[in-house]
This record gives structure tokens, C-alpha cells and sequence, in this order.
């Protein structure tokens, strides 16, 4: 599925395509183009089989609100937690860098990017810390700020929220 197919839903706006979910992210950012804003993607699922995975979009202007929107993936089988978290680590990438070209184009090239970040759902103890280091070097490969537990709240808070 192209992300021009991809659904995504908001408790604010309800169903969104991409491009509406984009609208109203420039809507947003437009009523302060002077403040600082990040946007903070995570993806979380839960381990029932097969398992959605749901990302999710937080544009934060720093000190003063945010919105989110978020995705769910088709229902898919994952053999392992290192397969599974690497998926979410991967939709979490191919979200941010399609978000990234879309608001280069309408909002210039640095209006914000520098330091947003993807939130993991895995920390350095229990059962992901094997893998955390690989999937932080993949996050930072694709020039994104990777955050793990326990400050990973665009993975463990929000997208957990509709999982």
C-alpha cells in the first residue's frame, strides 16, 4: 500500500487520507509558524497473533500543545519479538522519511527536522535489550534521533493508546 492509500485516524479529525492528515499537520504548524515543533514517531503493537502494528504521528509544539494522528498496519504473523520490534522500528522510518519529504516541500528544508526523533518500544533491560543497539544504529542510519525506554512515550504511550 502507498502511503497516498494509507488511512489514518485522529480523535480530533477522525478518518484521514494522507494528504488531509498532512493538511491539517501544515494547519497546525501555520497558526505558530514561530514556535519550535518536533514530531515524534513510534510504533507499538500488541503480541496477540496475528499482530497490528499502529504507528503514530505527535506534532508537538514545544511548550504549548500537540496533535496526533495515527496508522494501523494489516494484521501480519511475526515468528520472534526481534522480528516484530524491527518491524516497528522500520514502519516507524518509512513514516518519518515520507512526513520529511512532504514537509521539506511545503515548509522548507529546515524548518524542524533537525532532532526528531522515532520513539522505540524497547529499552536496555528486559527482553529487547539484545537488540537495542542495531535498531538505534538503523533509526540514526536514516538520520533521525533514536529514544528508547523510558522516554519513548511516541511508542509507549501514544501508539500503545490504540493498540
Amino acid at each position: 500500500m502507498s502511503i497516498e492509500e494509507a488511512i489514518f485516524k485522529s480523535q480530533t479529525f477522525g478518518t484521514l487520507k494522507f494528504s488531509e492528515m498532512m493538511d491539517e499537520t501544515k494547519r497546525f504548524i501555520a497558526r505558530d509558524p514561530d514556535r519550535f515543533y518536533k514530531i515524534i514517531i513510534g510504533t507499538d503493537s500488541n503480541p496477540a497473533v496475528p499482530t497490528v502494528l499502529v504507528t503514530a504521528i505527535t506534532i508537538w509544539r514545544v511548550g504549548n500543545g500537540a496533535i496526533h494522528f495515527w496508522t494501523e498496519s494489516e494484521r501480519r504473523m511475526f515468528h520472534s519479538m526481534r522480528e516484530r520490534v524491527w518491524q516497528e522500528a522500520i514502519n516507524s522510518i518509512t513514516l518519518a522519511q515520507e512526513l520529511r519529504g512532504h514537509l521539506r516541500e511545503h515548509l522548507g528544508e529546515d524548518f524542524f527536522w533537525e532532532g526528531n526523533e522515532i520513539h522505540v518500544d524497547m529499552g536496555e533491560k528486559g527482553p529487547t535489550k539484545e537488540f537495542v543497539e542495531s535498531v538505534i544504529g538503523m533509526i540514526k542510519g536514516y538520520d533521525f534521533l533514536p529514544v528508547i525506554k523510558p522516554y519513548a512515550f511516541g511508542a509507549s504511550v501514544v501508539a500503545d493508546r490504540h493498540t
